[in-house]
């Protein structure tokens, strides 16, 4: 098997980061334990996951079965020598006051999606069988659509997310970190809503507090948009210039447990712009105007991983380290196309100076 980064004459395969909107999605999240063997077995694995999907999606293929592999800091200096994503780091924390954007364990990270739960469902059992005793599960959340993609307060969820080439340019490494491009970061948090406190306040009231009107999801105009608006803190501007990430957010919960919450997911060529939009959000831009939102949701768990190209997935061979970046660099660049919308200012993706 030939190792990750050694020359081809192909490009690097991204994953299905970039897709369509499914129903149903299943996040997983879990721990590597210790051990040698255990190191093994992830690596070995990283290469039958592209089997595992095509065989438990060919039971319906218009189920549109896909997954997405994540590794946290931590574990990619466990599973791996050599090179690192240039910005791959542990989950940076947010606090003021009450509010709390908290890092939770997590070394792999699963994003199953399909149009059937049952696809979502059989494909998490088969990966937990497969890898075994080499993890310990630390979250799993059952996502669904909600009516027109909605979330559980009511209001449309994703609605600024880019498309087409747009979308490719927002989501994958290219030339700025060439041994790791179609590579992609992403952040998650799980979020519950106090329902009854938000379901308490008047519709206008909501309006503002998400910068959205509720039935039409048209955006509010800026002459009555507060400066605290979700979505005037959710947006990074740079240069006059808007970053785009590519949200998949889903509603789950269990009511008899009055559990009702958001799985946040946000893939992004660099994890620097979800980042900012956490920092506005929890500490406020400027600190202390804040995201009112944080006042009816609380953040559960927090962390980011690197999303490697499938090239390099089905390349990890179960011994030996990963290629140094000079190996990789020539061919690399050769990922998904660019377009340089995103090439501005610091946020563009270079890696940190």
């Amino acid at each position: 098997m030939t190792p990750p980064g050694a020359l081809t004459d192909q490009p690097p395969v991204s994953q299905s980061v970039v897709q369509n909107l499914t129903r149903a999605a299943i996040f997983l999240v879990v721990t590597l334990n210790p051990g040698t063997a255990n190191r093994a077995a992830v690596r070995s694995f990283c290469g039958d996951l592209p089997a595992l999907v095509r065989a438990v999606g060919f039971r319906d293929l218009e189920g549109n079965l896909s997954c997405v592999m994540g590794i946290g800091s931590e574990a990619w200096d466990r599973l791996f020598a050599g090179p690192r994503p240039a910005e791959l780091h542990p989950f940076r924390e947010f606090k003021a006051g009450a509010r709390h954007a908290l890092a939770t364990p997590g070394d792999l990270m699963f994003h199953i999606r399909a149009e059937r739960m049952d696809l979502c469902f059989e494909l998490a059992t088969q990966i937990m069988i497969k890898l075994g005793d080499a993890v310990a599960p630390v979250d799993e959340v059952h996502g669904f659509r909600y009516f027109d993609d909605r979330d559980l307060m009511g209001f449309v969820d994703g609605t600024e997310n880019p498309a087409g080439q747009a979308a490719v340019d927002a989501a994958y490494i290219g030339p700025e970190d060439a041994a790791f491009a179609g590579g992609a970061y992403v952040i998650v948090q799980k979020y519950l809503h106090d329902m009854a406190g938000w379901n308490a306040l008047s519709t206008e009231t909501q309006e503002r507090i998400i910068g959205r009107a509720k039935l039409s999801d048209i955006e509010l105009d800026d002459s009555v948009k507060p400066a605290y608006a979700h979505n005037a803190l959710a947006k990074v501007v740079v240069d006059g210039k808007e970053v785009k990430i590519i949200r998949d957010n889903m509603p789950f919960g269990r009511v008899a447990e009055k559990e009702f919450g958001t799985y946040f997911i946000g893939y992004a060529r660099s994890p620097r712009t979800i980042e900012q939009m956490l920092e506005n959000m929890f500490i406020g831009q400027p600190p202390g105007n804040y995201d009112r939102l944080l006042d009816f949701s609380v953040a559960k768990t927090g962390n980011l991983f690197f999303v490697p190209s499938a090239s390099f997935l089905e390349n990890v061979a179960d011994e030996g380290p990963a290629a140094a970046p000079s190996q990789l660099a020539d061919t690399a660049t050769a990922g998904p196309k660019r377009t340089g919308s995103l090439d501005i200012g610091s946020l563009k993706g270079d890696p940190a100076s």
